[in-house]
């Protein structure tokens, strides 16, 4: 009877042991799949640091997520708040919207589907999910997973590393990492809610494109008046600066500068002004939106164009890949961001 008794003990020992052990990945996994699958909504507010140039540069990112392909994401630039932007999906397509020029652009793009977007959960998941090699492990308080990204325009970040806490499973941290396990990107979470009440114009172009949604004020006539500074690309490619061609314009300089080598592009630099149609029309672009770090610009085939500090920026090439395009482009602003 005694080693009856003994041997219950033992099991029961071990069951409790089992039951107060660490989760495993696919136990984990499993509670984030379904954590998405059954939430309505969600809201997140975040600080992502960038540390691509000479100096750090920080975005408040606030994003609103409605089941199923509903997105709202404010990115509020700290250093220059005249280049905040949203990122908005609803019924109508995908845009980007820069309120304080009345600037938009809408998308001929299933955005955010089939990329890695280090500020959205479901995102975050599906990388996990589709990195079978993903590396789990865990600490007194968080899941973490360290997987590869899936950044169709940046090949420079292909791995990044993600924190859940343990006890709500909601996002903490999220590390984005180069070639050579460098931190270039980090995503801090401040807050995740589940299944807020959302107002039915949460999503609307319209409410959007009003400037009282970032907290700044639409550029005052005045301001389009400002001298444009000439930057120049760091990163050129083997190409040389051939010709700069500069022109007077109602709002002031434009500038043209046009490279040619292996693999010839075009840069065109001018002042920005407000754009008072751009909501009934916004310019359509057959491409993607595509983060630059600094900001989010348009792509299409052959071209990127974005704004920055009050300045519009408009490189092309039928020549230079994606991801070529984007390396000129943010070469622009690690000299231009001192």
């Amino acid at each position: 009877m005694k080693k009856y008794i003994v041997l219950l003990i033992g099991l029961c020992f071990m069951f409790t042991l089992a039951a107060c052990g660490e989760k495993s990945k696919e136990d984990v996994v499993g509670k984030l799949e379904k954590m998405v699958e059954e939430m309505n909504a969600y809201e997140t507010q975040a600080l992502m640091k960038l540390k691509t140039g000479k100096e750090e540069q920080a975005f408040r990112i606030d994003v609103t997520h409605k089941k199923n392909d509903f997105y709202r994401v404010l990115l509020k630039n700290e250093q220059d708040e005249g280049s905040s932007q949203i990122i908005l999906r609803n019924e109508d397509g995908v845009f980007v919207l820069t309120p304080a020029l009345n600037k938009s652009f809408k998308f001929q793009s299933d955005w955010p589907a089939n990329n890695s977007q280090p500020y959205l959960v479901q995102s975050l998941i599906q990388d996990i999910v589709d990195d079978k090699e993903a590396i789990f492990t865990q600490t007194e308080e968080y899941f973490v997973f360290e997987t590869k990204t899936s950044y169709e325009s940046n090949s420079n970040l292909p791995y990044q590393t993600i924190y859940f806490d343990k006890k709500t499973y909601a996002p903490v941290l999220v590390k984005v990492l180069d070639h050579d396990r460098n931190e270039l990107v980090e995503v801090e979470f401040t807050s995740f809610t589940l299944d807020p009440e959302l107002p039915e114009d949460t999503f609307s172009m319209e409410k959007n494109m009003t400037s009282s949604i970032l907290g700044i004020p639409v550029m005052a006539d005045e301001d389009t008046s400002k001298e444009l500074t000439v930057y120049y690309p760091a990163e050129q490619l083997g190409a040389e600066l051939i010709e700069e061609n500069q022109m007077d314009t109602e709002n002031g300089k434009r500038v043209m500068l046009s490279y040619e080598g292996e693999k010839n592009f075009t840069i065109i630099q001018e002042v920005v002004t407000t754009y008072p149609t751009s909501t009934g029309s916004p310019e359509v672009i057959n491409g993607d939106p595509v983060d630059l770090g600094f900001t989010v610009g348009a792509m299409s085939q052959a071209s990127i164009e974005w704004q920055y500090n009050g300045v519009n920026y408009y490189l092309a090439s039928d020549q230079l890949t994606k991801q070529e395009m984007i390396d000129v482009a943010t070469s622009i602003h690690t000299q231009a961001i001192k």
